[in-house]
């Protein structure tokens, strides 16, 4: 393909010269290190990072021209092509150059603050139960026909999205179901692709250090049902028991599928029983009703399964099928996760990181009819402030002991964040412990548990690792409480080769 066939549609500032334009392209890229001979690379102004530092390299390394919604550094001696909007014109471009492979795939957008992974991971299961060849794409990995890989960001860029896409349908793969985050709306990585459904969980506060407020968090997350670059969604899967799910604009060429517990919902969950080993409930679609048995714990998990059952329902999947891939999905990892090293109270790991979020998994505890609730909890660095207090309010009042500790600081004092998170949690009088050396605050939750008590270790979930403010160490709330549990005496006898 052509320079010109390439960015067919791309807003240019600058006409492109006559001969850069019928130069042939063999790849494109956004990192200058995989730039190869006849390549675009494509720079961008990041927040830390300027692009256009790396297009000397690029040039060196065989590239025929940049890419950029910035001019050229001064006194650059390669072609330089300058468009309206950098990411959207990689999306483009990179949606041409893989031969639009999401035109032919169904491909599944999972957007909202709190359930996304779950309910990808629900929908992937309810997918394969299918027969199908899928791709997941979220927070936790990048699953491409079974094979995984540990996931860089929840929505990667839209050229590794669109490789994948490709990679996919080599496979005769069919079926894409990948989280979109709202900074990958709102910076265009998921421009131009076509999607079959979109899929609304909730929204509630978060990411306001990158989005000014509500109502700007939340028009990102409105442009997954809107059409960016490409047509708006066939369907849309939306909870309608969340107030700004009910807000949505859709394109009248969209055919909505409600789920929730209201009335008003057209997928709807009837007859609900929670417990320790899971939820089973009836799902209500117009005249048809299917049971559902699924180990996921807590009424939240009725919300995923819901929106996962709505999403299966615009893939044509039938109802036993559903039910079948519901049931095979019997943990997600980093929420509500187990574990169990014999000890005489429940521990779990979870990726709660907001005020909602918290309250969501503690009441998950609550109906498990604990003595009593533990919850350690931390608030990350270089990010929004104002919900800090709102999360030590959410542990103190609904657990019977706080433990307040530290979760990824980054550059940030540990300890003016707890305080911070302090002013709300001293709105209750809860029992509490401040203690910013992660492992030891889980150390100290452990030791004040009890047989029958619940231990909430909340916000890192899945995370295997600490950001600190000079360097990144191993950590992973798991190991380190399995690790702990066993200095407690607890866990299997290891066996003793003679």
């Amino acid at each position: 393909m052509t320079v010109e066939e390439l960015l067919t549609g791309v807003r240019l500032r600058t006409p492109l010269p006559g001969e850069l334009a019928q130069a042939p392209v063999q790849g494109l890229d956004y990192d200058s290190r995989r730039v190869g001979k006849n390549y675009l690379f494509f720079a961008f102004a990041g927040q830390k990072v300027d692009g256009r530092s790396f297009a000397q390299d690029a040039l060196q390394r065989g590239a025929h021209a940049i890419v950029s919604e910035l001019p050229p550094p001064e006194g650059f001696p390669g072609a330089w092509i300058e468009v309206e909007h950098g990411r959207q014109a990689l999306a483009q471009a990179a949606h041409v150059f893989y031969r639009c492979p999401d035109e032919r795939l169904i491909v599944t957008g999972i957007t909202g603050t709190n359930g996304k992974t779950t309910t990808l991971y629900l929908l992937d299961s309810v997918l394969r139960a299918a027969g199908k060849t899928t791709a997941l794409l979220g927070t936790i990995e990048y699953r491409l026909a079974g094979q995984s890989t540990a996931a860089l960001n929840t929505t990667p860029e839209s050229l590794d999205l669109f490789r994948r896409f490709a990679e996919l349908e080599s496979l005769n793969g069919t079926h894409v179901s990948m989280e979109v985050s709202s900074h990958a709306l709102a910076l265009g990585r998921v421009y131009a692709i076509e999607f079959h459904t979109a899929v609304f969980t909730n929204l509630t506060r978060d990411h306001l250090d990158f989005h000014s407020c509500m109502e700007e968090y939340f028009a990102a997350k409105c442009r997954l049902f809107e059409g960016l670059g490409a047509e708006p969604p066939r369907f849309a899967a939306i909870n309608h028991d969340d107030p700004y799910g009910r807000r949505i604009s859709l394109s009248p060429g969209t055919e909505v599928l409600w789920y929730g517990l209201s009335s008003g919902a057209s997928v709807r969950a009837e007859n609900i029983s929670a417990g320790f080993e899971g939820l089973r409930f009836e799902v209500c679609f117009g005249q048809d009703r299917f049971p559902v048995i699924s180990p996921l714990p807590g009424r939240m998990n009725v919300y995923n399964i819901l929106a996962a059952c709505a999403a299966a329902l615009t893939c044509d999947i039938p109802p036993e099928t559903i039910a079948a891939g519901i049931a095979a999905c019997r943990w997600v990892p980093g929420r509500f996760e187990k574990v169990e090293e014999g000890q005489p109270f429940l521990v779990v790991v979870d990726y709660a990181h907001t005020d909602d979020a918290l309250r969501n998994v503690i009441s998950v505890a609550r109906e498990l009819n604990p003595k009593r609730v533990i919850t350690l909890f931390g608030c990350g660095g270089d990010r929004d402030r104002t919900k800090r207090p709102l999360m030590g309010e959410a542990a103190a009042a609904l657990s019977d002991f706080v433990v307040l500790t530290s979760d990824n600081p980054r550059s940030e004092d540990p300890v003016a964040i707890m305080n911070d998170a302090l002013v709300g949690l001293r709105r209750h009088d809860v029992p509490h412990a401040v203690e910013p050396d992660r492992e030891k605050a889980i150390r100290r939750a452990i030791e004040e548990a009890a047989p029958g008590d619940i231990v909430i270790i909340a916000g890192k979930g899945h995370e295997t690792y600490q950001v600190l403010k000079d360097r990144t160490i191993p950590f992973d709330d798991r190991e380190v409480a399995r690790k702990l549990l066993r200095t407690f005496g607890y866990g299997r006898p290891q066996r003793v080769n003679a």
